[in-house]
């Protein structure tokens, strides 16, 4: 019952930050729109948010939790201690010098990552401006996973996840209260990421000081543990970077295409994470401790009956989910966005983006999940190897999806030049975000197949699985049914914009928990795993 109650507090947490992540994209929306400015801000924050899952919820979080839990499960306090404040300091050391070159170099970054933006040297010098700002962010957020990290293992689950709603609360506020004090207004944007990195960290410390566990940076990579986070971190790194070089790759193409694009893929990505993010990720991060402890008790079964019971869950949340974002993907961001400089291309161009991303929700949750059965188990390599290669599969899918895309919408006619047509038609982004969806089908399935290989691949739940399709299917037509088409919904009011989609979501969720109670799934088959010793 502890996984459960972890993973909802967990999801909990994260839910009070959604919400607020959706009020600031909905102010973004209504004080910046798609233009640019939005996309000049977009690449900004994801240079190093994209470096901040590289060093902080990528290699490094995932080679430091099991080391750390096995010093908690195996070593003395002191011993613990020191890993931390070793561990700290040397990542602090490596933090401040990659700072301090993507500061120094940001033109140089633009250059090789948006290049499209060269063709506007005023939306150009925006971007460089706010790199130079948003860049220190790393260096704080990076901390603040580690911080995170610690309170995980220890069992502090709900102020880790609580902790992002400071960066909406940060940016909100700096769009709405301090964007009229900037040239342009958008700077202050940049301004609010890093504040919320300082804040995030700040929050954090006073909860490990209580714990005694407050790290005294130490940089030390003579360390044993240290040494043995750095052995993990090698092929994940390898990994990650792979996915970093990919994710680059996507903002390359993006820049290249119709102007919005850049925006219009970050709106559909946000509502895409909103379950990813409540419950893919809050069933990662709480996994990952216990199954690290499974396997240094060799408790084999227990292992994988917590798999099991992750899967079934997963499930159970992800394809309804996946269902429901594609068939109000055109109402949900009108509803949210569709205000001020957030015009009627912006909304069915971002809804496009969020349809293609919900065709591979229920992957990027998989993933999520079967990922920290090799983490746990120490087998860094494995996973990173079915990186690579669903990662350079979304390479080679961007270019094929977006000319496809492009293809199509020109007619059949590259005449102008193919640079020229692809900055010449909106919705080619589209095929962007389906590549990401079809390489995270990839990255679960062979993910899956490894594990199977090993005996450990959790055992499907053969019956569960027909009985969620059925109930998706039920309330994929009944919300169908009720909807009304697109004008309608771009022309109508925000109050009844608002009351209609309210009674949409309450009769899916009705539709698709009557059918699965009728065909027999009870909430005990989802509350904790089969085998006792698994908690």
């Amino acid at each position: 019952m502890s996984l459960l109650r972890n993973t909802f507090t967990f999801g909990a947490m994260t839910f009070i930050s959604r919400i607020l992540g959706f009020v600031r994209d909905v102010v973004f929306a209504r004080w910046f729109g798609a233009g640019p400015a939005m996309d000049a801000f977009v690449f900004a924050f994801k240079i190093p948010n994209f470096l901040r899952r590289l060093f902080a919820e990528g290699s490094f979080s995932l080679a430091f939790v099991p080391v750390l839990n096995e010093y908690r499960e195996t070593r003395s306090r002191e011993e613990l201690k020191s890993l931390i404040d070793a561990t700290a300091g040397s990542l602090m050391a490596v933090l401040l010098v990659i700072t301090a070159i993507g500061m120094f170099a940001a033109p140089w970054v633009v250059t090789l990552f948006a290049p499209g933006f060269r063709d506007d040297p005023e939306q150009f010098q925006l971007a460089a401006d706010m790199l130079r700002i948003t860049f220190p962010y790393l260096l704080f957020i990076a901390l603040t996973a580690l911080s995170g990290g610690i309170l995980n293992t220890l069992g502090r689950f709900a102020l880790p996840a609580l902790t992002p709603a400071l960066l909406n609360i940060s940016l909100i506020a700096a769009a709405v209260a301090f964007s009229a004090q900037f040239e342009p207004p958008i700077e202050a944007l940049a301004w609010g990421v890093l504040v919320a990195g300082v804040l995030q960290l700040a929050v954090q410390i006073p909860a490990l000081a209580r714990l005694g566990v407050l790290p005294m940076p130490k940089p030390d990579f003579a360390h044993a543990g240290v040494r043995r986070i750095m052995k993990l971190m090698v092929p994940t790194l390898f990994g990650s970077s792979v996915a970093q070089v990919s994710l680059l790759f996507d903002v390359i193409f993006a820049s290249l295409l119709f102007s919005g694009s850049l925006s219009w893929l970050y709106y559909g990505d946000r509502l895409m994470e909103f379950p990813l993010g409540m419950f893919g990720v809050a069933l990662s991060v709480v996994i990952l401790p216990t199954l690290s402890s499974l396997h240094a008790r060799e408790s084999r079964e227990a292992f994988r009956a917590t798999l099991d019971w992750a899967v079934t869950l997963g499930f159970v949340i992800a394809v309804p989910a996946a269902v429901g974002l594609a068939v109000v993907a055109e109402p949900l961001v009108i509803t949210l966005f569709h205000h001020g400089a957030f015009t009627d291309r912006d909304a069915v161009m971002a809804a496009l983006a969020l349809l293609a991303y919900s065709l591979g929700l229920p992957a990027f949750i998989g993933v999520k999940i079967l990922a920290p059965a090799y983490f746990s188990r120490q087998d860094t390599k494995t996973p990173v190897k079915v990186a690579i290669i669903a990662l350079v599969a979304n390479m080679f899918l961007n270019v094929v999806f977006v000319l496809a895309f492009v293809w199509h919408l020109a007619g059949g006619d590259f005449g102008a030049g193919l640079w020229a047509t692809l900055a010449a038609h909106p919705g080619a982004h589209a095929g962007l975000a389906l590549a990401s969806s079809t390489s995270g089908w990839i990255n679960a399935s062979l993910l899956w197949r490894g594990l199977r290989k090993r005996d450990l691949a959790p055992r499907l739940p053969w019956l569960h699985i027909g009985q969620v399709m059925a109930a998706s299917v039920a309330m994929a037509v009944g919300v169908w049914l009720m909807l009304d088409d697109t004008a309608t919904w771009l022309q109508a009011a925000t109050g009844w914009r608002v009351l209609e989609f309210a009674t949409v979501i309450a009769v899916a969720a009705a539709v698709y928990a009557l059918v699965l109670l009728a065909s027999g799934l009870r909430p005990r088959h989802v509350m904790r795993p089969r085998e006792a010793d698994s908690r």
